[in-house]
């Protein structure tokens, strides 16, 4: 196939050609042993993603909830081809210490990525660890150390990197420069996904240790909102939508762009509208991160409608000879002047994968790109090579999202040295870096990993 052909060939195809996904890369050498930390919504349906297109063994899930522990080991078993029902854990750390374990996926809350990363790197296995990977930036930085010092290949949770109909948008309109001169790229999410409403504290359930699981985070008294899944109501235990949404579009389009550190990351905003829920995340927010001659501007909005209803989450990349908006159900090239738009869709894979039509909870639309990116992991394992959402990029996307917050806390833009992995001259703004841990837990720090 010469490269026209291959250009023609369709967005799966061209995602498999250049995640260089060959069936023997995945499928060579011995069965290989999986465990997962954090066995809720979103760590089931990634797990459950590797199953279906790699010759994986689940051995061990770990979860402090045993009702939802319980009820993924039986998912699991239903799933696997062995039918084996995994042991179950209730600590990560006996996880580590009972099992030798090639692969480890770690599907926690945000405040709980970095402490079984690190451990699980240290116990010798390859991980797949979730966005953000960190709730601040140190933790970042001793996760890329551990990453590096012994040698272990780790996956973020940033599948725009591996969207089929992304990789078509990136290789077929920007690359060849279709857009001309980008100088702006608009990021946002109008999703009205802030958690409304003011609930009673109430105790935590039987089933959950919230002791564990609130771990490292400051303790609040617990909510229903909290677990499961409503922890992303609160700063505690994340970075509020810019940790959650915003990463994942910043990602794509550094990605896309091939962009690293911003040189100034600036931001405004708060909760202006929704004044009475519970929730203390922001309900509007604008970040912007600027480099050279480009600056991607991030905003969100839990209320109102969004400019465009086609695009309520996604990017829109200005060019001087044309525009091109990019999400994850499609795309569209609208050219200036002469030339012909281009629209593409999500490409679904539900009859190759009937099992995505039943799943419980699963973003069907996810599904491909999770299937891509978790084919990509394994091809880097193969090669002991870096993924294509290596730990060195989830960092630089994840922290670029915490110095946003960090700017709007201290009420001024900030500029970035990624050399000393510190902000140039502003010791109240460095001091937020690192976020206090709570007793007896303590913060790894990048050259005691």
């Amino acid at each position: 196939m010469n490269r026209r052909e291959f250009m023609q060939a369709g967005a799966a195809g061209l995602a498999l050609s250049i995640l260089g996904l060959q069936a023997a890369e995945v499928a060579a050498g011995p069965t290989k042993r999986v465990g997962l930390v954090g066995c809720g919504w979103y760590g089931k349906s990634a797990l459950f993603r590797l199953l279906q297109v790699a010759p994986v063994e689940v051995v061990a899930l770990c979860d402090v909830d045993q009702r939802m522990l319980a009820e993924a080991a039986e998912l699991t078993a239903s799933r696997q081809a062995s039918r084996n029902t995994p042991r179950t854990y209730a600590d990560y750390r006996r996880m580590l210490d009972r099992e030798q374990l090639d692969i480890v996926h770690v599907a926690t809350p945000d405040h709980w990525h970095a402490l079984p990363m690190i451990a699980a790197v240290q116990a010798g296995a390859d991980v797949y660890v979730e966005k953000p990977i960190s709730v601040d930036v140190v933790e970042g930085q001793a996760m890329v150390a551990a990453a590096r010092k012994y040698k272990r290949v780790v996956q973020v949770g940033t599948q725009r990197r591996s969207t089929p109909h992304l990789i078509e948008a990136r290789d077929t309109i920007l690359r060849p420069g279709k857009l001309g001169r980008i100088a702006l790229v608009e990021i946002y999410c109008y999703y009205h996904m802030r958690a409304r409403g003011n609930p009673a504290d109430t105790d935590p359930p039987a089933s959950l240790d919230y002791e564990t699981w609130t771990g490292p985070a400051p303790k609040r008294p617990y909510n229903p909102w909290v677990h499961p899944r409503g922890w992303r109501a609160f700063m505690e235990y994340g970075n509020g939508l810019l940790g959650d949404m915003c990463i994942h579009m910043f990602d794509m389009v550094r990605w896309m762009l091939d962009l690293g550190w911003p040189r100034r990351i600036g931001s405004c905003g708060g909760i202006l509208v929704d004044k009475a829920s519970k929730s203390n995340i922001t309900d509007t927010q604008n970040a912007t991160f600027e480099y050279d001659d480009l600056t991607v501007v991030w905003q969100h909005r839990t209320w109102g409608q969004a400019p465009d209803p086609k695009y309520p989450w996604g990017a829109t990349f200005y060019g001087d000879r044309g525009t091109l908006k990019a999400s994850v159900m499609g795309y569209d090239f609208i050219p200036q002047g002469d030339g012909a738009p281009v629209h593409r869709d999500i490409t679904y894979e539900l009859e190759q994968y009937p099992q995505d039509k039943t799943e419980k909870d699963l973003e069907r639309h996810c599904a491909p790109a999770l299937r891509y990116h978790m084919k990509d992991f394994l091809a880097a394992i193969a090669k002991r090579g870096r993924s294509v959402a290596d730990i060195e990029q989830g960092y630089i996307s994840s922290a670029s999202c915490i110095l946003a917050n960090i700017a709007l806390q201290v009420g001024r833009t900030l500029s970035w040295d990624p050399d000393k992995g510190r902000i140039i001259g502003d010791d109240q703004a460095n001091a937020l870096l690192r976020r206090p841990y709570r007793k007896p837990w303590v913060h790894p720090e990048p050259d005691r990993v």
